[in-house]
């Protein structure tokens, strides 16, 4: 199997490096449940595979959309448990609708910014 092969193992700084987080965040994202568990080597040390770096990836990415550790783990707990699909799309629109209402908020102080921008100019 070469290392790209889904049973490769990573090491963390591999997976920290694949995924762009830092070794603590993975640490924490473990403690949380937000990942893992995290397999283990004959030696005590966490091996990653890529359905791990999938999963740090998604966590991350709802991390930077602004969805709380609560959320992620709800969400989280919704695939462990192979919940029904309309659960998750249930759970995904409404965080969406709420990520869309912070964005417009966004764009109308931005809007406001680019007014006083113009008006000191």
């Amino acid at each position: 199997m070469t290392p790209s092969g889904p049973t490769a193992a990573l090491s963390p700084a591999q997976a920290a490096d694949r995924t762009g987080v830092s070794l603590d965040t993975l640490r924490y994202y473990e403690r949380e449940g937000l990942i893992g568990p995290i397999r283990r080597s004959a030696g005590g040390r966490r091996e990653y595979t890529e359905d791990d770096v999938f999963w740090i990836g998604l966590v991350t990415c709802f991390r930077e959309a602004g969805l709380g550790i609560a959320d992620v783990r709800g969400f989280v707990a919704l695939l462990r448990a192979e919940q029904p699909p309309q659960d998750r799309v249930s759970f995904l629109r409404e965080r969406r609708a709420a990520l869309a209402e912070r964005a417009a908020a966004l764009h109308r102080a931005m809007a406001v910014l680019d007014e006083k921008i113009a008006y000191y100019s």
